[in-house]
């Protein structure tokens, strides 16, 4: 998939939250946090527990952008 000028300017653009977008990036997030505390009571401290926990972090991030990118 190519990256256009299009594309930079939405990723590299400020998107105020409107609606419910809001309440939508909380659903995610609280989400995300329960199962990122489900790996921490879980797992034993490790470079794989921060990585995994990482990740979730990531992929909210991306659900964000996917908010607020895509609408």
């Amino acid at each position: 998939m190519t990256v256009t000028k299009l594309d930079l300017d939405n990723w590299f653009t400020h998107h105020a939250p409107k609606d419910a977008q809001v309440e939508r990036y909380g659903t995610i997030r609280d989400a995300a946090r329960e199962l990122a505390e489900a790996i921490l009571a879980n797992t034993p401290a490790s470079d794989e527990q921060r990585a995994s926990i990482y990740k979730i972090r990531q992929a909210v991030m991306f659900a964000n952008a996917a908010i607020a990118c895509n609408e």
